[in-house]
């Protein structure tokens, strides 16, 4: 009966009743929560339609593709040739055997990803016919919000996938699959022809998953990423080695923790020059080694030189940019500023 209800409220696009009971769930009952979010998503992302009189599972899935350039990161429409290398490189490496694929020839900012899972829903209905169909989805980019500029974004191929009832959809689902050689693979094949696409950037393909579980995991890696391409932004920018770099680490908090940042400044100096906002994911919070994760992952980039604030700061932005507030070695929230005669940048960084 609840699946059926929320199959009713996703095909009258009613979120508000969706989210209103999932946040009570919330407060009240975490376990009930994660269970009604999983079906959620399952009549969002997936479905079981008749095809040529027979049954077809349908899912919905999504490739990340976390970018980082010094120029605008496109969202492009992708030309023929790059879709048509992208579905013989999917159904190689990632696809279960005779599996149908419908790819929209498009690479979606998170700003145009549908908004709401009756949107979404909606959205993967035209996927799954063209997956049954085995054809591309055209995408009017006319009819998409402006995307906003950042140093480091992730772009998604969103795609669906048709298999007869019960069969596998996954390569690593078949009796000779392995999800790690699936990755790796796609990775290889994928990102020279990713690259056409986003000229300019520096690319880092994900391996498609189901939409929400690809949607999730990009959020996870796109904070390492974001650390380690503003290293290599200030280094081309500034001249200046990982290791004369400080970064400052600190919490920010509503009501409560809500996203550590942090602030870059030359070693022996306080000016902070440029910030990243690692966002707490999942069931992340006070209890999580946030900071020794931080840590690690600017070790990585070279900057050796990271210093903690424990003072609690609260979740401030510029009254008049709106660009995050980010931690001085001095203890305060200041705004990110480069040096003058440095190359213009973007306004923000993921």
């Amino acid at each position: 009966r609840i699946s059926e209800l929320i199959g009713r409220l996703l095909a009258s696009d009613n979120d508000a009743a969706l989210e209103s009971a999932l946040d009570q769930l919330w407060a009240q009952q975490p376990q009930a929560y994660d269970h009604l979010m999983d079906m959620v998503e399952q009549h969002t992302e997936s479905a079981t339609l008749e095809h040529r009189g027979a049954p077809h599972d349908v899912l919905l899935i999504a490739a990340p593709v976390l970018a980082w350039s010094r120029f605008a990161i496109p969202s492009p429409v992708l030309p023929q040739p790059v879709l048509d290398a992208l579905r013989v490189q999917l159904q190689a490496h990632l696809l279960a055997s005779g599996a149908r694929l419908g790819l929209a020839d498009y690479l979606f900012s998170p700003d145009q990803l549908p908004a709401g899972y009756g949107k979404t829903l909606a959205f993967a209905e035209r996927l799954w016919a063209a997956a049954l169909e085995g054809r591309d989805l055209r995408v009017d980019p006319r009819e998409l919000p402006e995307t906003q500029r950042f140093l480091s974004d992730t772009r998604y191929l969103l795609a669906a996938v048709a298999v007869p009832r019960g069969a596998p959809v996954f390569r690593w689902q078949e009796d000779d699959g392995s999800r790690d050689q699936a990755a790796k693979a796609w990775a290889a094949q994928a990102t020279p022809t990713l690259q056409q696409a986003l000229p300019g950037c520096v690319c880092e393909p994900v391996a498609p998953d189901a939409y929400y579980s690809a949607w999730r995991r990009a959020d996870r890696l796109g904070r390492p990423f974001a650390l380690a391409s503003a290293v290599a932004f200030l280094r081309g920018t500034l001249d200046v080695e990982p290791s004369q770099l400080r970064a400052v680490v600190a919490p920010f908090h509503d009501r409560q923790l809500e996203e550590y940042r942090v602030g870059f400044t030359r070693r022996e100096k306080s000016d902070v020059l440029y910030g990243v906002v690692w966002a707490l994911v999942g069931s992340e919070d006070e209890t999580s080694d946030s900071v020794g994760e931080i840590r690690r992952v600017l070790g990585s980039a070279g900057v050796t030189d990271v210093v903690e604030v424990e003072h609690r700061f609260p979740l401030e932005y510029c009254d008049d940019c709106g660009a995050p507030l980010f931690p001085s070695p001095e203890g305060e929230a200041v705004h990110a500023e480069m040096p003058e005669s440095s190359e213009p940048a973007p306004s923000h960084l993921h």
